[in-house]
């Protein structure tokens, strides 16, 4: 028997809108291809989409059955995979089945979808199991796809099939109706029929089940049963409702054949005869089947809980670091224990293949990603995908520069003495080498090399004279160098006499220069001075008047039996200054003077600013430190930050020496924050203040079509449209300039930059030639400027006087009594002319009429109109000899007065006539009909008998016998009724009567005509862009048959024509014509007695004034008439 046909085939998919569907493209390089799997082994497929012509990153769907999207089961048995090709721009995506089970059989489809294009394909997967015995139980062998438990997936019966050897053909059985069989089977035992038969789509023939009529047995337990299959959104609230038949029956809910019990999360309701099973937060768990049992009846449903993407919330920041430091991307997601998958530039990262290199961590809905010691191998692009969005970040790592902490010094030892070179550099992992006068230093018993931490020493025992010389220490892999000099002192030994004058030997004296001792803040200080005299002489120490005490403390000084030494613990900035060394004894006195500097970093610098921005960059500017440390400045390091990141970034690894500095590759529109490091010999600064927050945004672009709107003799007016780049800075208004032709000195013609795309520039020179220039101006700065291609001479320009009538006012304006009339007329015209108006060829000195007049417009307005001011009135503007006139008319009506002499003339039988006169005063303006009413002498009620009657007379039919009737005629124009009727002056009295009218016998007229326009077709001439209606009348019996024809083509299926046919009123709509539709055009009448035509002429005309260009939609105008005066009317309209 054939498989039932799925009933949602042809329906759109549920994450499509009707009529939003993408066009369908192909973008798949690669599709993946149906296979047959063995039970237990590992299958992958492989789709590869090109991303070439696409603009932006296509997203992938692997799809199981009509709707299950596999994304969601991602774990130990589904797996996907995700690279990119940059070279060749093609995305390649796998799916991974694990150790394939029968579940996993069916069919799959894999959707790509980018912005408007999208591509879909679909394959098979059949499993080949072990030929096992028939189970017992057939719900053993049912299970559900996916690895989240026994409640998680979709229902798959595809477990219960095997896979037959081939056998002999079998002589034909008889067709089985299985619906028949689903019908009067119980919907417990659908599942075994579905295998019986092999039918492995459940949720298919349910929904075919339920949608044929009568295929469900009444069932005397439940009135009314659970639906196939309900379908909830994660965390949603889902009710299930069955209706029994006794109010009293005790039912039990089942959970895939579990009962349930009551619980905040599962409420049992009873309202009469209904039973409700409310799910709260529904989860996967509750995805299973459901079973309401009343006795031996059940009734069966399905639960599908949907899980909704886990979106982005915060996303990744770029990372511009050093090498061997410590790197954190940081990610939150909407959901709470969500998976999400790091790749680097392609690869997925995950513990098993990262190692130590890579840490992951998870806090709530932060997942973080920490590279321990960043190397020049991690640079690249990171991403973290989630099953409802990306993201993506940049990780730049620098060079690590190695500093010199510590330097070493020279030394001036003696004999036996040990000499001690020690520095210390930033990098306690670096290396170096020991070099005296250009040769490596070897280890030995006497010279010790050692490299504890960042520090490294060489110490030498029992110095000797050999032992003088330059000694350098070289870091391995650096071009840097530390070098000092160890001098050897003898010692002479003399007879001298037994008293000597004192005597202070330093290292560095010299005659008339000071000693300087160069000291680092924070660091000790301790300079021994070697005295000699006899008898042993006093020493002090001073600074300026203040004497250094020989005690503890900070500063203090340390005597010996020959040497005095100064000690200063912790150098501070106050401890600088000069200092006095003074000995005496009684054989004399020496003195000496030591200036000891004090050195630190410097201060920070100051007055951090903006001072322009770009589309991406900024310029920023400062003031060096208030203090430099004692050391001069050698630059400056940057950084920046997004406002309200607390991230900052890296701007520059090398010293930048100047206090202007140009930061790029910055996002328009976003707010940032810099600081700024001073750094000098000593060490880096504490940071700036941060500076006042800026956004980088670029000059607008330049204004566009800069043309001459008017020029007099001392003003010239520009018009002009704004740039067509704008950007995220907007335009604070515009500057023009000007200059004299062949010069460059251009001369701002407004203080204010105007708002306005126009601008008059006065006081200019008459008779010179001028070019105009317009600047946009924004937060950054000037655009580049829009410049004439020509000189403007100032001049006045002598211009013709043309009126431009309205189209409104070109027919008769008709307005009622009251009303206001406001009437604005432009014309043109230079110098300006003068204006004129009359009423009835006679000058207008009406004081109920007002006149304004402008350069460009006159205006004529009435308060309140009165039927006086009905007329002809005529505009006239004049330049010197020549001038140019329009006439307007305008008609004042109101309601008309009632007919007069309303008479009954006539009784007869049942019907009375009826005759009158018009009235007096017809309102200005012609009766269009008459209204008449009855009224009988009982109930004295007035009832219309006619509306719109045409002429002065009528008759009335239906009166009833034996009643006196009265009448009333109200006159009608184009204002309405009368006030007042006009009232009989007699009465019709029916009378009753004998008499019998025999009508004569009916003949009906022969009506059949041949077609004959009544309206012809008329002559035209339009103006293209403007739609356009050609109309004719035509009558015939029988209804002729309509041609329409342009230069005797049939105009047959254009939609640019639209034919319509109204009572015998012909119109041919031309929607928006163009100098291709002019020609003649004619209209064919065809019925069984025969035929006529019209034709007429259309000319198409372009508009010859610039500027009148309009983007506004014209509606269309059809125009109908049903006679000639008024088709005429129609045309002159």
């Amino acid at each position: 028997m054939p498989e039932p046909q799925n009933p949602a085939n042809n329906e759109p998919r549920d994450d499509e809108a009707p009529g939003e569907n993408p066009e369908v493209s192909g973008l798949f390089v690669q599709k993946p291809e149906s296979v047959t799997a063995t039970k237990g082994k590992d299958i992958t497929f492989v789709a590869k989409v090109d991303s070439s012509s696409l603009t932006r990153k296509p997203a992938m769907k692997w799809l199981k059955g009509k709707w299950l999207d596999l994304v969601s089961k991602a774990g130990k048995h589904l797996q996907f995979k995700e690279s990119y090709d940059r070279n060749t721009k093609i995305y390649t995506y796998e799916m991974s089945i694990i150790k394939v089970v029968d579940g996993d059989a069916g069919g799959y489809r894999c959707e790509v979808t980018s912005k408007d294009k999208c591509d879909s394909c679909t394959f098979e997967v059949s499993v080949q199991a072990a030929q096992v015995d028939q189970q017992d139980n057939i719900l053993e062998a049912f299970k559900r796809s996916g690895d989240a438990g026994e409640d998680a997936g979709e229902l798959d019966f595809s477990a219960l099939l095997k896979k037959r050897k081939g056998k002999k053909p079998e002589e034909p059985k008889e067709e089985v109706d299985v619906w028949e069989i689903l019908k009067a089977a119980k919907p417990c035992d659908y599942e075994k029929i579905a295998f019986q038969y092999g039918i492995t789509d459940l949720r298919g023939m349910l929904k075919m089940l339920k949608k044929m009529k009568g295929e469900t047995k009444k069932s005397d337990v439940f009135l009314s049963k659970l639906d196939p299959a309900y379908s909830v959104d994660h965390g949603k609230r889902i009710q299930l409702t069955v209706e029994v038949a006794d109010p009293n029956a005790t039912i039990q809910w089942l959970k895939n054949g579990q009962e349930i019990k009551p619980s905040a999360k599962y409420v049992f309701e009873n309202v009469g005869n209904k039973r409700t099973l409310t799910i709260n937060k529904c989860n996967l768990s509750d995805d299973a089947a459901y079973e309401c049992v009343v006795g031996e009846e059940k009734s069966f449903t399905e639960v599908f809980v949907k899980e909704p993407p886990v979106t982005i919330t915060k996303l990744l920041d770029d990372v511009h670091t050093v090498e061997g430091e410590k790197v954190v991307f940081e990610v939150e997601v909407s959901e709470e224990g969500a998976n999400v998958k790091w790749m680097k530039d392609g690869d997925e990262l995950n513990r098993e293949t990262a190692g130590s290199k890579y840490r992951f961590k998870k806090d709530g809905k932060k997942h973080i990603l920490i590279i321990n010691e960043a190397t020049r191998e991690d640079i690249g692009t990171y991403y973290v995908f989630t099953s409802g969005g990306e993201s993506k970040a940049e990780l730049e790592v620098e060079e690590k520069e190695l500093e010199v902490l510590q330097s070493i010094a020279d030394l001036t030892l003696k004999a036996a003495e040990q000499a001690v070179f020690k520095c210390e550099v930033s990098d306690e992992k670096v290396t170096g080498k020991w070099f005296k006068d250009g040769v490596e230093v070897e280890a030995s018993d006497r010279i010790k090399i050692s490299h504890i931490g960042r520090t490294h020493k060489l110490t030498i025992d029992d110095v000797k004279p050999s032992d003088a010389g330059d000694y350098t220490f070289v870091p391995d892999g650096y071009a840097l160098s530390l070098s000092a000099k160890l001098n050897f002192l003898e010692i002479k030994i003399d007879y001298i006499p037994r008293q000597d004058p004192p005597k202070i030997h330093l290292d560095a004296s010299g005659s008339g220069n000071k000693n300087v001792i160069t000291v680092v803040a924070g660091n000790k200080l301790r300079f021994d001075v070697e005295v000699t005299g006899e008898p042993a002489p006093t020493v002090c120490w001073s600074k300026g008047e203040q004497v250094v005490c020989e005690a503890e403390g900070r500063v203090r000084v340390e005597t010996r039996k020959t040497l005095s030494s100064f000690v200063i613990d912790g150098a501070e900035r106050a401890d600088e200054g000069l200092y006095t060394i003074s000995v005496n004894n009684p054989a004399g006195e020496d003195k000496a003077e030591i200036f000891v500097r004090i050195v630190d970093v410097p201060n920070p610098p100051e007055n951090v600013k903006c001072t322009s921005v770009g589309e991406d960059s900024a310029t920023v500017t400062w003031d060096p430190p208030s203090f430099d440390g004692g050391v001069p400045i050698k630059g400056y390091l940057m950084e920046r930050k997004k406002t309200g990141s607390a991230r900052w970034t890296k701007l520059n690894f090398d010293v930048y020496e100047a206090t202007t500095y140009e930061a790029k590759r910055m996002i328009e529109g976003v707010l940032y924050e810099m600081r700024v490091f001073a750094v000098n010999g000593i060490g880096i600064s504490q940071p700036s203040v941060s500076s006042k927050p800026f956004m980088p945004i670029a000059p607008t672009g330049e204004p566009t079509h800069l043309l001459v709107d008017d020029v007099t003799d001392t003003t010239c007016a520009l018009k002009w449209r704004p740039p067509e780049k704008i950007g995220a800075g907007g335009i604070d208004g515009y500057i023009i300039e000007y200059c004299k032709e062949g010069s460059d000195q251009w001369v701002q013609a407004n203080e204010e930059p105007v708002a306005k795309n126009q601008y008059r520039v006065k006081g200019l020179p008459v008779g010179e030639k001028m070019l105009f220039r317009v600047v946009a101006v924004n937060v950054a700065g000037r655009s580049p400027p829009a410049i004439l291609s020509q000189a403007v001479t100032i001049r006045e320009i002598m211009e013709n006087p043309k009126i431009r009538v309205p189209r409104r006012l070109r027919t008769k304006l008709i307005t009622l009594v009251g009303e206001k009339v406001n009437l604005v007329i432009p014309f043109q015209g230079k110098p300006r002319p003068v204006v004129t108006w009359f009423k009835d060829d006679v000058l207008l000195e009406d004081r109920s009429v007002g006149i304004r007049t402008s350069e460009v417009d006159t205006i004529l307005f009435i308060r309140s109109a009165e039927r006086t001011h009905s007329g002809k009135y005529t505009l006239s503007v004049q330049i010197e000899n020549v001038s140019d006139s329009a006439d307007i008319h305008i008609q004042v009506v109101e309601k008309p007065g009632p007919p007069i002499n309303v008479v009954v003339t006539d009784v007869w039988g049942f019907n009375a006539a009826l005759e009158w006169k018009p009235p007096k005063d017809d309102g200005n303006c012609e009766i269009i009909g008459y209204t008449i009413q009855k009224s009988d002498k009982k109930t004295e009620e007035w009832f219309t008998i006619y509306e719109h009657n045409r002429r002065p007379s009528c008759t009335v039919s239906d009166l009833v016998m034996g009643n006196e009737y009265s009448f009333r005629v109200f006159s009608e124009n184009i204002c309405g009724l009368s006030e007042v009727p006009g009232i009989s002056k007699n009465t019709a009295v029916i009378t009753k009567t004998d008499l019998l009218f025999k009508s004569p016998p009916f003949q009906e007229k022969d009506m059949s005509s041949s077609p004959k326009f009544t309206a012809p077709l008329l002559d035209r001439s339009v103006i293209a862009g403007y739609t356009v209606a050609i109309s004719c009348a035509v009558r015939g019996n029988p209804k002729p048959k309509i041609i329409w024809m342009k230069n005797n083509m049939t105009i047959e299926g254009d939609p640019k024509f639209l034919m319509q046919n109204n009572q015998g009123v012909l119109t041919l709509n031309i929607r928006k014509p163009s100098l291709f539709d002019g020609g003649r055009y004619s209209c064919k009448a065809v019925n069984e007695f025969g035929e006529d035509s019209v034709e007429c002429k259309l000319e198409v005309r372009v508009p010859q004034e610039k500027g009148d260009q309009r983007s506004e939609k014209l509606p269309t105008v059809a125009l109908k008439c049903k006679s000639p005066q008024h088709i005429t009317s129609c045309h002159n309209k």
